[in-house]
């Protein structure tokens, strides 16, 4: 007979959740295509690149403080909240493909941020952090105290490869966890992508949920339409019974 997923779930020692745009689009944040206002004439292929930075930071800097100032408004929803909760019953790694710090916010302790973090910067040149700082000025991108190089967010643009340590880490935790969450994402974006195909490769339960079926449903062994924030805690209260 096959096993429920909530009596996988008891018996995982490792659970790992891959976060996507889909989760952050509950506390409403736009996938920023650039709809709004003057951003609506650009392409963020075209901004969000080395290239376009080298060439003018302050429009690159003009965007994302635009980004900065949705995301700080916005607040983690409860499927964030409920992953937290996961920690009490098994170790729990977030692997997330988004850079709006909403994971932080909501309290989880071990993260894997693949594409950066939104609130985090650093020197151009020099290499310098100047993270979780509010720059006043909006429209100039600041230059770094040590070197007066350009600071940029610390975001990987279009063209860069991932953190090499933290995608290292994030397919060490996939090829080793029982439980492997897919939520909010399409499955599309690589080498990101291959955080589920790797659990599934090692054995691990596979769990989507999402608005639509996606590239990965076909490796899942439970998939749930929906959203994150109505469908997770329905899964963890059977956990703790």
């Amino acid at each position: 007979m096959q096993k429920s997923i909530q009596n996988i779930i008891q018996e995982a020692k490792k659970i790992v959740f891959f976060t996507g745009a889909g989760i952050s689009a509950e506390s409403g944040i736009p996938t920023f295509r650039g709809e709004n206002g003057l951003w609506k004439n650009y392409n963020p292929m075209e901004l969000a690149t080395p290239k376009a930075f080298k060439e003018n930071p302050n429009l690159v800097w003009q965007w994302y403080e635009f980004r900065r100032e949705i995301i700080r408004k916005a607040e983690p929803n409860i499927a964030h909240k409920t992953i937290v909760k996961f920690e009490e019953f098994a170790k729990t790694y977030v692997i997330t493909q988004n850079v709006d710090n909403l994971h932080n916010r909501a309290g989880s302790k071990n993260i894997l941020e693949l594409h950066g973090n939104i609130e985090k910067n650093f020197c151009s040149v020099c290499g310098k952090r100047y993270d979780f700082i509010v720059f006043e000025d909006k429209l100039k991108a600041p230059i770094c105290e040590d070197c007066k190089g350009f600071i940029r967010p610390d975001i990987v643009w279009f063209g860069e490869m991932l953190p090499q340590g933290i995608y290292r880490n994030a397919i060490y935790h996939a090829e080793n966890c029982d439980v492997c969450f897919v939520i909010g994402t399409s499955g599309l974006v690589f080498p990101a992508a291959n955080i589920p195909i790797s659990a599934k490769k090692h054995n691990a339960t596979i769990v989507e949920i999402n608005l639509e079926s996606t590239n990965l449903s076909e490796i899942s062994d439970f998939f749930f339409l929906g959203k994150a924030s109505e469908i997770l805690p329905k899964i963890l209260p059977q956990m703790v019974n």
